[in-house]
């Protein structure tokens, strides 16, 4: 990288990628946004920065470790994790071409709200575990999971980024002697005393990253002495949890001094999401299990349809409510059910995983068309059903009736369309797309009793009688962001 910041806006690189702004960096980089004018999409691009001072053999060195980075971080394509597109060349220096996230940091997030709670907090982590899950499959050790390399999307996704000191296991090592690469606050003991990081290092440190988010403060005490906290690291000197609650002891594990006695990282992600589920049902007056036709009804309050969690907690396969008679807006789509929400990561509790699916005996709209004038709406395809679906809701919950598959339809259509008459301005952030063999992803926004939530929905299609219907609802990811 050459002449300033300043002068840097706007150059193209290995012509096609033109610089816009500054939106990050570290030690090791910078990240700009950027436009590749090849394929007209916006990407980030991540620069290697040298010290001026730097010897010709460090200087070397760091060209070979960004070189190695961008092999890693390549190896890895998950869900939960920013995609490395390409590597391109600039004046010598590899440049990572990325995925561009909309996002906030984790760390970003903890400062302008303090400590958050035990069940968003599950639910972050149990996304990052994921993707360090399949990393570890990989023979990838991050070695620097922080606070500041989780991100959270505008979309609700949570993603874990910036493999720049991560290290292949079967790569030889770059760090040099007597260096240690991580941040001190979330190192894991091994680390924090030189020694090779493993899969177990990255459990600890996701552990330390969660502990700094549910307590509002670091495992090793608040100081800004880093040697002091690079000991207390080494020695495995944190204080005890105090407001992690169901956290409490699968961070004690995560956190262990022996890193046999660790749980893998894939156990971590199974655990945190049984507790993100668990903390969303007890918010959930009425809990229904994909095709188990039961309802219990408690408070007189039902689940949601189809409501989505925006940053991908674990899916949730409860059957949807069934729709009632009562037309209130105009759009087809199993909704969500109230739930009680708590502040800013909460949202009326997404329900159903399993939408049923009008059957022959299943009543007909009794006013309005779908979006392409055929009653009953455009099922042709399972995209063109979701998307007529959310076209029509929540008007026209009887014609949203007729699109739901058996799953869903079993919970009742009055409660269906209890639901549907408290919500409003539905209105789509992201279209629907497949992201699987009958599986549907939409993200939508809507209001809820005042309370305006932005949703993501994984909907299983069923083929009936060549009609395609929404039968199952996992909820991903949900948030109120008004």
């Amino acid at each position: 990288m050459t002449g300033t910041e300043k002068d840097d806006e706007g150059r193209l690189i290995a012509g096609r990628y033109r610089l816009q702004r500054r939106i990050g960096g570290g030690a090791m980089g910078v990240v700009w946004l950027a436009k590749d004018e090849l394929l007209d999409r916006t990407v980030a691009v991540k620069q290697l920065l040298l010290s001026p001072n730097l010897s010709k053999e460090d200087a070397e060195h760091a060209r070979k470790r960004s070189s190695r980075e961008a092999r890693i971080a390549a190896r890895l394509q998950h869900r939960h994790a920013i995609t490395v597109f390409d590597v391109a060349d600039d004046d010598g220096l590899p440049v990572l071409i990325m995925e561009y996230l909309p996002s906030r940091s984790l760390s970003e997030v903890q400062s302008d709200r303090g400590a958050l709670p035990p069940a968003e907090v599950a639910r972050i982590g149990a996304q990052a575990a994921h993707a360090l899950a399949a990393a570890h499959d990989a023979g990838i050790v991050h070695r620097d999971v922080k606070p500041g390399n989780i991100l959270l999307g505008d979309d609700g996704i949570t993603k874990i980024t910036d493999f720049g000191i991560s290290k292949a296991t079967d790569d030889g090592t770059l760090t040099g002697s007597g260096s240690f690469a991580g941040t001190p606050a979330y190192l894991s003991p091994e680390a924090a005393r030189g020694e090779k990081p493993s899969p177990a290092s990255d459990v600890f440190s996701l552990g330390a990253t969660l502990y700094t988010i549910v307590e509002g403060r670091f495992p090793y005490g608040e100081t800004e002495n880093q040697m002091a906290m690079l000991y207390a690291a080494a020695a495995g000197r944190f204080n005890p949890p105090q407001k992690a609650g169901p956290l409490t002891e699968p961070l004690n594990r995560m956190m262990r001094l022996d890193p046999a006695e660790r749980p893998t990282m894939a156990e971590v992600a199974a655990e945190l999401e049984e507790i993100s589920r668990s903390a969303r049902e007890r918010s959930r007056p009425v809990l229904l299990y994909a095709g188990i036709a039961v309802v219990l009804l408690v408070a007189a309050v039902v689940t949601t349809v189809l409501v989505l969690k925006p940053w991908g907690g674990k899916v949730n396969d409860n059957a949807a409510n069934g729709a009632s008679t009562s037309a209130t807006a105009s759009s087809a789509q199993p909704g969500p059910a109230p739930a009680e929400s708590g502040g800013k990561s909460g949202s009326p509790n997404s329900g159903p995983s399993s939408p049923p699916q009008s059957s022959p005996s299943a009543p007909q709209p009794t006013g309005g068309t779908s979006a392409t004038g055929v009653v009953g709406g455009d099922t042709s395809s399972a995209v063109q059903t979701v998307t007529t679906y959310y076209s029509i809701m929540p008007g026209n919950p009887d014609l949203g009736w007729t699109m739901l598959g058996p799953a869903l339809q079993a919970q009742g259509k009055a409660e269906y369309a209890n639901w549907w008459s408290k919500a409003s301005d539905l209105k789509v952030v992201t279209p629907a797309h497949e992201i699987g063999q009958n599986l549907v992803e939409i993200v939508f926004e809507y209001t809820y009793s005042g309370g305006r939530f932005r949703e993501i929905h994984d909907l299983g299609m069923i083929n009936q009688g060549g009609r395609y219907l929404i039968n199952t609802d996992k909820n991903v990811g949900s948030r109120q962001i008004s």
